[in-house]
């Protein structure tokens, strides 16, 4: 078995697939060769200066496509009316106006603020096929989406709290 096809048997390949963008898939990353160095998004920082910007989960998740703990963000429980925006680039997100309790232990949205805000690709790490979110200003990883949400759009997306930034709406 060649190393490529080794490495997406064991999830470690995913392939990008814009969500309001191109249709057709524009290649193959892992956490080592992120979208980002591919020069596919307009925002892009180094390594080094991805580390220095964020936190060690936050890289972590952002970066690496990892999961914060179900439960822990302080995002699950706000009520308020504002924005979430990504704490990489500061990009619009999510609305609160599109935020529900999933009961999962993150926070949920029904749609994102812009359908060009998020973009979409295919992640295998569990040896089925999900939807992964990412920002679509710097590839940053957000979450996954899922066919289980409340109406209008039936959807959810289940966002780690450690990737998204919460603006207070002003009065």
């Amino acid at each position: 078995m060649n190393r490529r096809l080794f490495l997406g048997w064991l999830g470690a390949v995913s392939i990008i697939v814009p969500y309001a963008g191109k249709a057709a898939a524009m290649g193959l990353f892992d956490s080592e060769k992120t979208a980002a160095k591919k020069s596919v998004f307009p925002f892009q920082l180094s390594k080094e200066e991805w580390h220095k910007q964020l936190t060690s989960q936050q890289y972590n998740v952002m970066r690496e496509a990892g999961t914060e703990r179900s439960g822990t963000s302080p995002l699950n429980k706000e009520k308020r009316d504002g924005s979430y925006h990504c704490v990489g680039c500061d990009n619009h997100l999510f609305s609160s106006d599109h935020k529900f309790d999933s009961g999962t232990g993150w926070p949920s949205f029904w749609q994102p603020a812009r359908p060009e805000a998020i973009g979409m690709s295919v992640d295998q790490k569990l040896f089925y096929a999900r939807t992964e979110e990412h920002c679509s200003n710097c590839g940053s990883h957000l979450g996954h989406i899922f066919d289980d949400g409340p109406q209008p759009t039936g959807k959810r997306h289940c966002i780690n709290g450690v990737a998204l930034l919460f603006k207070l709406q002003s009065a």
